[in-house]
């Protein structure tokens, strides 16, 4: 059993290992258009971890010259050279480092842009699995491990390489035998480093969660600032916040501990192989092998060599942190979007005639069922209400139109052609959706009624506002339609920001619009004028409401019940008050006897 178990770890070392060069090579494509930059970086690199030998290299003949046979004619231009050698290795360096800057933000930026649209690609509940930290961690901060962590381990690696190659020719120069003695030890200080990244593979994969944890924190915090300061939550949210913290505290000391003995080990290990030439130099010295200057040489080449070997442990952490960055970046590249357009898909005409639910049924967690045998037909030009208790999948019915979700049997078709045989961009180009939270982004109020349509003459952007009832609040502001609005709009109301969102659907302009209980979160007064906005709006539109206020459906062509993700009644507003103890008509008596036990006297 042991032995199986062996194996079958050995085998998914070596599946994650050759998973780990497959997405180097992936990293291609972002460094082609680089190429020649990025090999000049590398190769500058050459010459600055060569000339690391000069040093050592020069100090043979100036010991045995000056040190040992006193010799008058001294060689003066071993210290200018020295100083000239450095100076020019101080330059090549700045230039590696600025090439590797620019090429790695150029990487960078690339490998961002593509995870940027590929989120953009991913359906919505994606986004609902997840926390905002996880996603702007895995979209961004990810990226910017694993091309900074790629192209600086590149440059240390090839400088160091090639001073090691120049520093081991200077020990073999002096004496081979000194130097045999000293590559052993080297190799066995290089032996437990292909050990430790398997022992620390978990810690490292909690620590990028950990990190993504607090960016939903600040992200929450500064989303909910009014909730927390309405609600006193400050301590709460700090104590959270601070758990938060330990957590990742914990997560360190457990990779300093996984990992934090190699740097010590190490100079142990160097100390051995430094005594060691020592101690057989000073006998070689004496049988008159090596001279002096060899020694003082090799000793000096054998110090440069293995003093970064002496901190390698402070470097591997990081080294991993972009492997597993490079894992995380690639393992979003390869989601694939479970809604998109299926191959031959056709473009869905704007003249349809006619849309059906056929026994649609849904569910967003397997197993528990939101939606059950929805069977429905609307014409075109007709305003269909969903109403009933909350949490009955009215929502769901009209978030399965524009294929926010796709339905998990039956099927939703436009004309006999179900939707999903539409291209996503003709069908959602064809709905107008208003929300209860309208999402508003962060600029001018123009800019985001612009969205509707962005090549929009002006004239028409006016009609939009004017038929949003936005004119006359637009003419109040200084700025007009270049106010700048705040990030989600935070500097408008919620009937301003109703509006607005409502002049972006005008801009639309789609035969088919979606209003998901656009007045209830709303005062009397900004419900009344956002209700004539939307009936502006929902002329010669084929319409689907879910409404909150019974009021505000009445003259609905189809008032469609919807209790525990069925359908329970269907029909007109006289239709359904005609049922007996039917269900719209309790929900009618209950919201009409509430307002009336608003206004009765006290």
């Amino acid at each position: 059993m042991l032995k199986l178990t062996g194996k079958i770890q050995e085998t998914l070392i070596k599946l994650k290992n050759l998973r780990f060069v497959v997405n180097y090579r992936r990293m291609w494509p972002y460094v082609r258009p680089y190429w020649f930059r990025a090999l000049l970086a590398v190769t500058i690199c050459i010459p600055i971890g060569a000339l690391d030998a000069v040093i050592a290299l020069s100090l043979k003949p100036y010991m045995d010259l000056v040190m040992v046979e006193k010799s008058i004619q001294s060689p003066w231009y071993i210290p200018f050279g020295i100083v000239a050698f450095t100076s020019i290795q101080g330059c090549l360096n700045y230039l590696a480092t600025y090439l590797n800057t620019w090429v790695g933000a150029k990487i960078t930026n690339g490998l961002k842009f593509t995870l940027y649209k590929k989120m953009l690609t991913l359906q919505t509940a994606f986004f609902d699995t997840r926390n905002s930290g996880d996603v702007i961690f895995a979209f961004n901060n990810n990226a910017d491990m694993a091309c900074a962590g790629l192209l600086d381990n590149l440059k240390v690696f090839t400088q160091r390489l090639f001073s090691s190659i120049s520093l081991v020719g200077v020990l073999f120069y002096n004496s081979w035998k000194l130097a045999l003695i000293a590559v052993v030890v080297l190799g066995c200080a290089f032996l437990p480093v292909a050990r430790i990244r398997k022992r620390i593979n978990d810690v490292m994969s909690k620590t990028l969660v950990a990190d993504a944890s607090v960016i939903t924190a600040y992200n929450e915090a500064f989303s909910g600032n009014k909730t927390i300061t309405a609600y006193n939550l400050q301590p709460q949210q700090t104590n959270r916040f601070f758990d938060i913290l330990r957590g990742i505290f914990t997560l360190r000391i457990k990779l300093v501990q996984k990992t934090s003995w190699l740097s010590p080990m190490m100079h142990v290990v160097v100390s051995v192989g430094i005594g060691l030439a020592i101690g057989y130099g000073s006998h070689l010295i004496l049988t008159g092998e090596i001279t002096s200057g060899n020694f003082v040489s090799f000793i000096t080449a054998l110090i440069m060599l293995y003093t970064p070997i002496k901190s390698i442990g402070n470097n591997f952490n990081q080294v991993q942190l972009s492997f597993f960055a490079i894992e995380r970046v690639f393992d979003m590249l390869d989601l694939e979007p479970q809604i998109k357009d299926k191959e031959n898909a056709v473009v869905m005409p704007s003249d349809y005639s006619i849309i059906e639910f056929h026994d649609v049924n849904f569910e967003y967690v397997k197993d528990v069922p939101v939606l059950k045998n929805i069977n429905l037909e609307v014409k075109r030009g007709q305003t269909v209400a969903f109403v009933g208790n909350s949490g009955g999948g009215k929502t769901t019915i009209v978030n399965l139109l524009p294929r926010f979700y796709d339905v998990k049997s039956g099927s939703i078709t436009i004309d006999g052609t179900d939707i999903r045989d539409f291209t996503l961009e003709s069908l959602r180009n064809n709905i107008s959706v208003v929300f209860q939270d309208n999402f508003l982004f962060s600029g001018t109020i123009r800019e985001n009624i612009m969205l509707g349509n962005q090549n929009a003459t002006e004239s028409l952007l006016q009609e939009a506002i004017k038929a949003a009832y936005l004119d006359d609040f637009v003419s109040g502001l200084e700025h007009g339609l270049e106010t700048f609005i705040g990030e989600r709009g935070i500097l408008l109301s919620g009937g301003q920001k109703q509006r607005v969102a409502i002049a972006r659907a005008f801009l639309k302009n789609a035969p088919i619009v979606i209003l998901d209980e656009a007045t209830s979160a709303l005062d009397n007064k900004a419900e009344a004028v956002v209700q004539m906005a939307i009936d502006n709006l929902m002329r010669d539109k084929t319409v689907f409401v879910i409404a909150h206020r019974l009021s505000t459906i009445q003259n609905a062509d189809k008032i469609v019940v919807i209790n525990q993700g069925e359908i329970v009644e269907s029909g007109t507003h006289d239709e359904l008050l005609k049922i007996e103890n039917g269900a719209y008509k309790t929900l009618y008596n209950a919201q009409f006897k509430h307002k009336t036990d608003e206004f009765s006297p006290v």
